[in-house]
């Protein structure tokens, strides 16, 4: 009877089980709320998603977190986190287990939080961004401040009123969520886009930024704990003070700020003086600056009336050169009588030397000389004329005796090729070559009957006797021997 009984139950797919389970697990389980801790949590994955498991001291749970949910979560998954999530709880069939979809993520009390809080101040502490090198000095007087703060708080009122108290300035707000998921990325947005403000452009640029918010508990707190907004505190070109809560709290913005308020209103107290005390402090350095300068007056009119009183009176000191000036006065009429006596001595002295006969005789031996030095050149002009003629004949007889026209005057010809190479043996001449012969009075063509020929040494005649004296029909032989 048991098999038959078996053989009537209904056959499912490995698909349409774990649909049914899938719907059955949805059904039964909506939304809820699961406590546990983080574990295997490594990051977004590369599709943006998020995969972990929350467990407790017996169980384990798989988790996932969508990409668009991810990035709107105030505060991320980390691990060893003991956090609270909400979600949907679901199945995956490609693995044969159950998991939750998480919608929302938050630490699990204000220890965990507390937690959280310090392993990012230490983490951030270890990339140098509370490094007190990298703070700035406030500008004493700013023309310009920037205030990223909510607009419709209580905050911008009284950091306003503080400033027309103290010393009004133009003031430019950047409005920002200071609490919610958007607050971390729009702090961050405010301070980079300050400092992004041209120097003199249509909107100027603040010369101190104020990051400020009232008091709150630390979950409201929490977006200024947020990484982006560290960094963009810390990168800030433009001095930043940080007023975010109140006295007793502390975020870490305070520690990448160049200056941490405890209050919004010690904020705007620290970004300027008080104009009254800053002019009556001007009022008092510039009469001690008149009383400093009278006394340095009293002081040199003093000094100088006691070296007056070593100095002699004006008419000693004028006294002896009054006297040497009467003595020169008396001797001045003589001596210019005597200085022109000596002048007229030595005129008559040189006049005697410059007679006409003296002058005469000087030029003509001047004429002379000038006749005798134009004689001499005259010579040696004709001697190196004379001398470079000669040199020229010399030079071309030597010329004609090296011409090969002179060769060609003996009777000889100089045979060229149709280009105009002279040739030098037969063996350069092939048949029906053209020449060209030059002789010493004219060029003759020719064209070559055949190939060169060896020459044949010819025998040379023998001389014959010279005939004696009466011989021959008396008197000189034939030159040619016949």
């Amino acid at each position: 009877m048991a098999e038959p009984a078996l053989n009537n139950v209904v056959e499912w797919t490995v698909s349409e089980l774990s649909a049914a389970l899938k719907r059955t697990v949805e059904d039964a389980y909506g939304l809820v709320r699961v406590r546990g801790e983080i574990s295997g949590f490594k990051g977004p994955s590369p599709s943006g998603h998020c995969y972990f498991r929350l467990k407790d001291d017996k169980a384990v749970l798989e988790a996932v977190i969508w990409k668009g949910t991810f990035g709107r979560m105030r505060v991320k998954p980390e691990e060893g986190l003991d956090v609270i999530v909400s979600g949907k709880l679901t199945t995956f069939a490609g693995s044969s287990k159950y998991q939750i979809v998480v919608d929302t993520l938050e630490p699990a009390g204000i220890g965990a939080l507390m937690k959280l809080l310090e392993e990012r101040k230490k983490k951030l502490a270890a990339q140098g961004l509370f490094d007190e090198a990298r703070k700035q000095l406030l500008p004493f007087l700013p023309q310009v401040i920037g205030v990223v703060t909510s607009p419709t708080g209580a905050v911008i009122r009284d950091i306003l009123h503080r400033l027309a108290d103290r010393f009004p300035r133009r003031v430019l707000v950047w409005p920002v969520r200071v609490q919610g998921e958007t607050s971390a990325a729009e702090v961050a947005n405010a301070i980079a886009g300050f400092n992004a403000l041209p120097e003199r452009g249509p909107l100027p640029r603040p010369d101190l930024i104020i990051v400020a918010r009232g008091g709150g508990s630390l979950e409201d707190l929490w977006s200024f704990n947020e990484e982006i907004v560290v960094l963009a505190a810390s990168e800030s070109m433009i001095p930043l003070i940080s007023a975010v809560g109140h006295e007793t709290d502390f975020t870490l913005i305070d520690f990448a700020a160049d200056w941490r308020a405890p209050t919004p209103t010690a904020a705007a107290e620290r970004a300027v003086p008080v104009r009254s005390e800053l002019m009556a402090t001007l009022a008092d350095l510039g009469a001690r600056k008149l009383a400093c300068w009278q006394r340095g007056v009293d002081q040199r009119r003093k000094e100088l009336r006691l070296l007056s009183r070593a100095l002699p009176a004006p008419n000693e000191l004028l006294s002896a050169p009054r006297q040497r000036l009467d003595a020169c006065a008396d001797r001045l009429p003589r001596a210019l009588i005597a200085n022109a006596q000596i002048h007229h001595r030595q005129l008559t002295h040189v006049a005697a030397r410059l007679s006409p006969r003296l002058l005469q005789a000087r030029l003509t031996r001047g004429s002379e000389i000038v006749v005798a030095l134009d004689q001499r050149r005259a010579r040696a002009l004709r001697v190196t004329f004379d001398r470079r003629a000669e040199r020229l004949r010399g030079a071309g007889q030597l010329l004609n005796a090296y011409s090969y026209r002179g060769v060609l005057g003996r009777g000889f010809a100089l045979v060229r090729d149709g280009e105009g190479r002279p040739l030098r043996t037969a063996a350069g001449i092939s048949g029906s070559m053209r020449l060209d012969i030059e002789f010493a009075d004219g060029r003759v063509g020719a064209v070559a009957d055949g190939e060169a020929k060896e020459a044949k040494p010819q025998a040379t005649p023998r001389a014959k006797p010279r005939p004696r004296g009466g011989e021959g029909g008396g008197g000189q032989g034939s030159l040619f021997g016949s």
